[in-house]
C-alpha cells in the first residue's frame, strides 16, 4: 500500500486526494463533477460581461449622435471627434476618426471607432480592425438602442453556452493528452492504474485549475486583481492542473509484488 490510505469515495477534486478517488470512479460522477466546475467557471464569465462589460456599452450607446452610421467601410461621424462615449475598470469606448491616440482610456481594453476601422487597444499593444464592407451598421442612438437591447440577452446566452460546453469539451481533450503521461508515471511508480482510471484522473485533476480562474475572473471584477494579475492566474491554472497530475497518483494503492518461493525450502 502507499503511505496513504487510497480513497474510496470520489466527491471533491479540490484536494490531490480527492483528484485520486476519481481513478477509482465512474465516467458518470466524473462528468456530473465536471459540469459544476463548468457552471461555475461560466457563472464567472457571464458575470464579468454583464457586470463590467454591458453596462459600458449601454452607456456608450446614450452618447450616440441622432445621426451616424458604418457604411461602404466608413463612418458617417457628425458629432466632436475624439470623444469617449463610455468606460469602466474593464472596457471602454471612444471615437477618434483619424485615430491620433490623443484619447486613451486606463481601462484594460478600448475600442477606438475611426474612420474606417476600429483600434483595439490593450495591454497587448494595439490592433486594428477593417470595418465590413456592404453592410450598413447603426451608429446612431434610435438604431443602436433597439437592437442592442433586442440582441444582448442573446448574446450573454451564446456566450453562457459556449464557455460551457467549451470547456467540457477542453477539457476531455486535454485528460486524452495528459492521461498517457500519468499511465506512465503510475507504472513507473508501481501504482495501480489502467488507462480509463489514468484518463479519470487526469479529466478530475484538471478541476482545481478551473476553480482557481473563475475566482481570478471573480477577484478581477470586484478589483481584487488587476489585468497583468489575471494574466498571471490563467498561466497559474494550467501549472496547478500538471502539479495534480504527478502528486495525486501518490494517492493510489501500489502494486504489490507476488511472493516468491525460496528455492532453498523444502517442499511440503
Amino acid at each position: 500500500m502507499s503511505a496513504f490510505s487510497e480513497p474510496t469515495f470520489a466527491w471533491e477534486p479540490i484536494t490531490p486526494r480527492g483528484v485520486a478517488a476519481f481513478a477509482r470512479a465512474s465516467f458518470e460522477r466524473l462528468f456530473i463533477v465536471q459540469s459544476i466546475f463548468a457552471l461555475i467557471a461560466t457563472a464567472s464569465v457571464v458575470w464579468l460581461l454583464s457586470d463590467g462589460i454591458f453596462p459600458v456599452i449601454d452607456d456608450a450607446i446614450d452618447q450616440l449622435p441622432d445621426v451616424g452610421y458604418i457604411h461602404g467601410g466608413k463612418l458617417d461621424w457628425r458629432d466632436d471627434s475624439p470623444v469617449m462615449l463610455a468606460e469602466g475598470k474593464v472596457f471602454a469606448i471612444s471615437v477618434d476618426v483619424e485615430h491620433g491616440g490623443a484619447l486613451r482610456s486606463p481601462a484594460d481594453f478600448q475600442l477606438e471607432f475611426g474612420r474606417d476601422s476600429i483600434v483595439i487597444y490593450s495591454l497587448f499593444g494595439a490592433g486594428e480592425v477593417p470595418y465590413p464592407t456592404g453592410y450598413l451598421l447603426a451608429a446612431n442612438r434610435a438604431d443602436a438602442r433597439p437592437a442592442w437591447g433586442a440582441w444582448s440577452p442573446n448574446l450573454l446566452g451564446l456566450v453562457a453556452i459556449g464557455t460551457f460546453f467549451g470547456l467540457m469539451l477542453t477539457w476531455t481533450l486535454l485528460a486524452t493528452i495528459y492521461f498517457f503521461p500519468v499511465w506512465l508515471l503510475c507504472f513507473f511508480a508501481n501504482r495501480d492504474l489502467n488507462f480509463r482510471a489514468s484518463w479519470k484522473l487526469a479529466a478530475a485533476a484538471l478541476m482545481p485549475g478551473a476553480l482557481v480562474m473563475s475566482l481570478a475572473l471573480v477577484f478581477y471584477e470586484c478589483g481584487g486583481f488587476d489585468f497583468v494579475q489575471l494574466c498571471f492566474a490563467f498561466g497559474m491554472h494550467f501549472v496547478i492542473g500538471w502539479i495534480y497530475l504527478f502528486v495525486s497518483p501518490l494517492f493510489l494503492n501500489r502494486v504489490l509484488p507476488a511472493d516468491k518461493k525460496n528455492p532453498f525450502q523444502p517442499a511440503p
